[in-house]
């Protein structure tokens, strides 16, 4: 394997285990309480956990977020995600498919997803980055084209990563014609378009930039997930590269914590809550905040290298705990637990009330 993209996402995916949760700052679940109802009024097991995210119905509320593609490594880990997201009636995402674009060969680590999943709500995935470049190429209507079949998208999400780009040691910090490439990706795309942030979350201002051009659904990618800061640094670290390696450092908790990321983009456009959520409690929480589904990514990546069956466990766990979150709240389904009395408290509350947010 010689290609640097490729290569580039094989290091992302074995750091992306090994780096712990929290390096990167607190996602704000834990200043999130949902009011304990003590008298419930439906028995645990008539709760309704589905949920419509973009017109298609979840059996719950679940994205298996997008991490790899565009190495050989992905193939099986793709193929065991996909399998999963299909046996559970979930969403699923690939890794960016710059890769693919680049180097067909690749495309296997990404078509092996929508074959092992022929059911299942399938997100492609490109950088913003990559689209300034097709922008002033004339390319972005061919990729787009591209981009959907390949992985037969029922929606496509562009990924806004440049927390991640300043501390690469490869980074592109182009950004002056990135809503222009956006705009014109919209406007060629033949399905939804998501625009997701990588571990730095969105603002509600810039929620109400996306939903003017046309962008259908955010994906807040919040502070408290994954830290790709903390996994550039790394890299950084390994090439010798101190200033980057210091850089990724200093920008370690650089970011909007997810939970309140999700509060306020949610009042712009229908919300993804990605960023640290580690259980169905937290994703109880963040539908709570106005999220319309909870995504996950690093959990589900372990599982998926340990095998079929962990991934299975944790998703049976997942739906155990979220049902049971409903179920103590008071909620009879997903929108009774978008409307359950919640308390917010430290951090979190000062964000939210800095930001005039409620």
């Amino acid at each position: 394997m010689s290609d640097p993209i490729a290569i580039r996402k094989a290091e992302h995916l074995e750091l992306a285990q090994s780096i712990s949760d929290g390096v990167g700052g607190s996602a704000g679940w834990e200043d999130i309480h949902l009011v304990h109802q003590a008298l419930p009024t439906i028995d645990a097991d008539m709760i309704d956990i589905s949920t419509v995210l973009l017109g298609r119905r979840l059996s719950f509320p679940l994205v298996i977020a997008g991490m790899t593609g565009g190495h050989p490594g992905a193939v099986e880990i793709n193929r065991l995600l996909a399998r999963a997201a299909e046996n559970a009636g979930v969403a699923i995402g690939v890794g960016s498919q710059r890769a693919a674009l680049e180097h067909p060969e690749l495309e296997r680590s990404y078509t092996i997803v929508r074959e092992e999943a022929p059911t299942a709500f399938v997100m492609g995935n490109i950088g913003i980055s990559q689209l300034i470049e097709y922008l002033e190429a004339g390319l972005i209507d061919r990729h787009v084209a591209t981009l959907t079949e390949m992985v037969g998208a029922d929606a496509l999400a562009v990924h806004l990563n440049y927390l991640e780009e300043v501390v690469q040691p490869e980074g592109q910090t182009r950004a002056r014609d990135s809503l222009a490439a956006l705009a014109a990706f919209v406007k060629a795309s033949t399905v939804p378009v998501i625009v997701k942030e990588t571990g730095g979350g969105l603002s509600g201002q810039v929620a109400r930039r996306l939903k003017d051009i046309g962008v259908s659904m955010l994906d807040v990618g919040g502070r408290g997930g994954t830290s790709f800061a903390a996994i550039e640094a790394e890299r950084s670290r390994a090439r010798g590269i101190n200033q980057k390696n210091d850089l990724g450092n200093a920008l370690s908790t650089w970011g909007i914590p997810t939970a309140v990321s999700v509060l306020a983009c949610s009042q712009v456009l229908p919300t993804i809550a990605v960023g640290g959520v580690r259980s169905g409690v937290d994703a109880a929480k963040s539908i709570a905040l106005g999220a319309v589904a909870a995504g996950v990514g690093r959990p589900l990546l372990v599982c998926a290298t340990e095998g079929e069956d962990s991934l299975g466990r944790w998703l049976d766990g997942f739906q155990l705990q979220l049902r049971s979150a409903m179920f103590l709240a008071g909620a009879h389904d997903i929108n009774d637990l978008a409307s359950s009395t919640k308390v917010v408290l430290g951090s979190t509350k000062e964000w939210f009330s800095q930001l005039g947010l409620s």
